[in-house]
């Protein structure tokens, strides 16, 4: 059985509403999106038909996702949802419905499995580095190039271990 968790934008794209698929969400998530079709009632209708089940991740997992985003260099793009929502992807072992990039970059860096929803989903998963454009030269954690001034840029490592970086 696959486990279908569900980040926001997977409700905001309507996809639990419109499938008879079990679907599985955060309380986090769950209260960033519970005013979505209100009127109709449409969040208690898939609670109540078991389409939709929220789970609170154990926090060993949110632990692990914390960390392998720090790795990546992600961590700063994701909000405490997006945290649980890998979180329960990782302890069910389940595939991850979103569009972010950040979110399906540390998924996929988990070795999970993620799931697009309208567009055609990441291809290449890898860390975070700043360079500074001026002298070519590769920092962590950084604005300015401490050797020329520069603004540093960012840009995706494929291979996390092809570049060394300068302290």
């Amino acid at each position: 059985m696959v486990f279908r968790i569900l980040d926001a934008s997977a409700f905001y794209a309507g996809i639990p509403f419109g499938s008879q698929i079990e679907c599985y969400t955060t309380p986090l998530v769950y209260d960033e999106i519970k005013h979505i079709k209100k009127n109709h009632d449409a969040l208690g209708i898939l609670l109540e038909t078991k389409r939709l089940q929220i789970i609170e991740p154990e926090k060993k997992y949110k632990d692990l996702v914390t960390k392998m985003a720090k790795a990546t260099g992600d961590f700063q793009k994701l909000s405490k949802e997006d945290i649980s929502s890998i979180a329960l992807c990782l302890q069910l072992n389940g595939e991850l419905i979103t569009d972010d990039f950040a979110i399906s970059n540390v998924t996929k860096s988990l070795g999970l499995m993620v799931a697009p929803l309208m567009t055609s989903g990441i291809k290449d998963v890898g860390s975070w580095i700043h360079y500074c454009p001026g002298c070519h030269k590769n920092f962590s954690g950084s604005s300015e190039c401490p050797i020329c001034g520069s603004q540093l840029r960012k840009k995706l490592l494929k291979d996390k271990s092809s570049i060394p970086l300068n302290k």
